[in-house]
């Protein structure tokens, strides 16, 4: 279905206004496919990176069909980091503004007493993480029973952290004549198992991540022995001079050890990982959102969830342990149809897990040698 914009979907003056507000003027491959099929009802698998526009693919529907006459939860998103959970729930109001949609994310590391005083006000959605879900299903304060919209949002992320148990428990709160969306960048047998249990005949859309990632980003790497990685790695980045970076490291100690070697240096860095609290977090994203440093190094927890649109540069100076990670990385830059660029950091010894990234992901990571 080709659309010359978001008025072609059928949508609300209220949400169109919105879109307009927030420079939204073209659906992007995702929103194009599955909105009208949300919007029709339909239960949903969809196959999509993370940064492909998919938050919007679910939550237009969403605005679309609440009622904002009862003051009752009549949509829930299940996501599986606060990061996550805070950006759908920024996009849901952006989205619903008009409309005055009342929609809140609920996460650990927040009071519980203060999640029952927001639930208590009246709100139309909930989107959030699974464990924190569970507690407030199983202390009262969340009753699901009116809930006729559920979405599953990186559901392969959530089986992945062992969340299985805790989203069909939460599931079960939900009536069963729900309409079910479930989003993931992939799609492997557990995801299938999962929607075959708790979705009513879906239909099934797939936007590829590695047509995506081949089409979007530029990406290169270094081979580099290890003992002249950090010093190689420091040449580089001056030599692209980012606007806006993410650094990948696979471990919380080595973010903050090259956090601590960048700073020493001259460049404005910053940590993020699992090891911080949450108000922590907050503070890290929100500086790097308003450009008060250029470079965020951080683990894997970062690599989906956050919704930044303008970061020039993905550097892996880790290379990442599964092709899968590589994409959810990458999908950082790039977003919203802009241009970016990717590159990587091996050693002679891991060529084969860049050759299993450039296999899996059909794409070819082009070498740049140093002079």
């Amino acid at each position: 279905m080709e659309v010359n914009g978001f008025g072609g979907l059928d949508l609300s003056h209220h949400v169109l206004k919105d879109l307009e507000y927030h420079g939204l003027e073209k659906p992007l491959p995702i929103q194009d496919q599955a909105i009208p099929l949300l919007l029709s009802g339909k239960d949903l698998i969809a196959e999509a990176k993370t940064g492909s526009g998919k938050t919007l693919a679910f939550a237009i529907p969403i605005v679309e069909k609440i009622d904002c006459s009862r003051r009752e939860i009549q949509a829930l998103v299940v996501a599986p980091t606060r990061e996550l959970a805070n950006q759908v729930a920024g996009e849901i109001k952006k989205i619903g503004y008009k409309k005055r949609v009342r929609v809140a994310a609920f996460y650990g590391g927040r009071s519980i007493n203060g999640n029952a005083r927001i639930v208590s006000k009246g709100l139309h959605v909930v989107v959030g993480t699974p464990g924190r879900l569970i507690d407030l299903i199983n202390r009262g304060v969340l009753r699901l029973n009116r809930v006729n919209m559920l979405v599953l949002d990186e559901a392969d992320r959530m089986l992945d952290m062992g969340f299985i148990d805790d989203i069909r428990k939460i599931i079960s709160h939900v009536p069963a004549g729900r309409q079910t969306m479930l989003f993931s960048a992939t799609i492997p047998s557990r995801v299938t198992r999962l929607a075959g249990s708790v979705m009513n005949n879906p239909e099934i859309i797939s936007i590829k991540a590695d047509e995506l990632t081949v089409e979007e980003v530029d990406q290169y790497y270094y081979e580099i022995p290890q003992k002249k990685k950090l010093d190689t790695f420091i040449e580089i980045v001056r030599n692209e001079d980012p606007s806006s970076a993410i650094i990948f490291c696979n471990t919380k100690r080595w973010t903050e050890t090259l956090n601590h070697l960048m700073d020493k240096r001259g460049f404005r860095c910053r940590a993020l990982h699992g090891d911080l609290s949450q108000n922590q977090r907050d503070r890290v994203m929100e500086d790097f959102r308003k450009k008060r440093f250029r470079f965020l190094i951080a683990t894997d927890v970062a690599a989906r969830g956050l919704d930044i649109d303008d970061i020039s540069h993905i550097f892996n100076y880790d290379i990442p342990k599964d092709p899968d990670s590589y994409v959810h990385r990458i999908g950082r830059t790039a977003r919203a149809g802009k241009k970016g660029k990717a590159i990587s950091l091996i050693s002679a010894s891991e060529i084969h897990a860049l050759w299993d990234i450039e296999n899996r992901c059909r794409t070819k990571i082009e070498q740049v040698v140093m002079d």
